[in-house]
């Protein structure tokens, strides 16, 4: 099993602790991947990173000195590293020349749109107790360029190309979202060509796997998706949840109502978070009974 995990001090120690329990738990082999950090390094070396990790791993020699079976593998990861897991998950899936595949992904509170900014969940949750609307478009910005502008047309919506036109279909949450989430909220489409900027990255599957089309997505492996009400992020997961079931993938989603972003950085010393342990359990509960 296969985790990216982000490179700092706080999430190390708390991934480290869920990494070491994971594997005592399923007695399996688990690798938590390092990558690159912006905005030393922005997209896409950290999924360049993640890839050649995973690529490495899924060679036969690697895989039989670590006595892993090739038929019982998952790539998992949480928020920035959810993103990461799934657009690997999509690469690795339809590479042909990648012999061994992945049996299961799973994807906690996971980012996977850029071009969106103005969700219904960006506008329950602008000032979100972990990520705010502000502080995520400021991430997001960082990871992709070093202009200090960008940001600014991301919180108008209006940092999409006339030429994205065509993408929007694939993050359409009037269609997308259940019911229940879209509220009363009114659909209209992001202004086009109002941004200076020109960044191919926001169209990029590697940076936004929700914006794969349909016959990528069928290659896809069975997937666990966990969503949190109280999060900027919330309806990404709803919305790849509504996508792979259309496209015939297996998926069991979560969605917890008391649910924050992040919580699972909190289920160690000294907060010892419940919520972060009930993420840990659900997930846990999913591979032991899949992988």
């Amino acid at each position: 099993m296969l985790i990216p995990v982000p490179r700092v001090e706080t999430e190390q120690m708390s991934f480290d602790f869920l990494n070491r329990w994971t594997a005592n738990k399923l007695d399996a082999v688990v690798v938590g991947l390092d990558y690159r950090l912006a905005p030393q390094h922005q997209f896409p070396a950290q999924f360049e990173d993640s890839f050649a990790a995973v690529k490495f791993f899924l060679q036969d020699e690697v895989l039989t000195k670590y006595r892993v079976d090739p038929t019982r593998i998952c790539i998992a990861g949480d928020s920035f590293g959810g993103t990461l897991a799934a657009a690997v998950t999509q690469q690795v899936q339809n590479n042909l020349e990648i012999q061994h595949k992945i049996k299961l992904q799973a994807l906690l509170y996971p980012s996977l749109q850029l071009i969106d900014s103005y969700l219904p969940a960006h506008r329950d949750n602008e000032y979100g107790l972990i990520l705010t609307r502000k502080t995520g478009i400021k991430l997001i910005s960082l990871y992709l360029t070093a202009s200090e502008t960008l940001s600014l047309a991301v919180l108008r919506n209006q940092h999409m190309p006339l030429e994205s036109a065509h993408l929007f279909k694939f993050v359409n949450w009037s269609i997308l979202l259940p019911k229940k989430y879209r509220k009363d909220y009114v659909y209209t489409e992001p202004v086009l060509g109002r941004c200076n900027h020109s960044l191919p990255a926001f169209m990029d599957i590697r940076a936004s796997p929700l914006l794969a089309n349909d016959s990528q997505l069928r290659n896809l492996p069975s997937t666990y998706i966990l969503t949190c009400q109280y999060d900027l992020v919330r309806d990404d997961g709803f919305m790849y949840t509504s996508r792979l079931q259309n496209v015939g993938v297996q998926v069991t989603h979560d969605h917890l109502e008391d649910g924050i972003h992040g919580a699972l950085l909190f289920m160690t010393s000294p907060l010892h978070l419940h919520l972060g342990l009930r993420i840990k359990d659900r997930y846990i509960s999913w591979l032991d009974k899949n992988l």
